[in-house]
């Protein structure tokens, strides 16, 4: 059985770490709404969709390595992020507020939590899918030499 090399290495703990961000996403929102009863807005819905099939995307992903994986994840990643930014967009009130999906039911810029003046549900969100985009690149970037 022959070592993996250091490139392989790295390939693999950037796409653990993208799973494990992944994960405390998916976690974290269940808690949200699960535990804290905090229930979402449609753009958090539209994010979930986004987010929980790159829990298994990049879990399966990991045994063996898959370096086609940017092929399943990128698109899921990229439309959450729209999402994501999208809503931060709303909350801030940099977009009016005309133009909010969230007409009916739960506003889109509820603040359900404001940790430290700036971490909201939606900012985490944003950090999340933010940070798989990053350790994506850098993956693609690795297995790419």
């Amino acid at each position: 059985m022959s070592m993996p090399n250091q490139s392989s290495t790295l390939a693999w703990n950037l796409l653990f770490l993208c799973w494990l961000v992944a994960t405390v996403a998916m976690l974290g929102s269940l808690f949200f709404s699960e535990v804290m009863m905090f229930p979402p807005c449609i753009m958090c819905w539209y994010q979930r969709i986004c987010m929980y099939p790159l829990v298994i995307i990049f879990l399966v992903a990991l045994f063996p390595l898959d370096k086609n994986v940017l092929k399943y994840a990128q698109p899921f990643v990229y439309i959450g992020l729209f999402f994501a930014i999208y809503q931060n967009l709303l909350y801030y009130k940099i977009l009016p507020e005309s133009v909010q999906p969230c007409s009916q039911g739960v506003s889109c810029t509820s603040d359900y939590i404001n940790w430290f003046g700036f971490f909201t549900i939606q900012m985490l969100s944003l950090i999340a899918f933010s940070l798989i985009l990053i350790l994506l690149t850098l993956f693609k970037r690795n297995i790419s030499k």
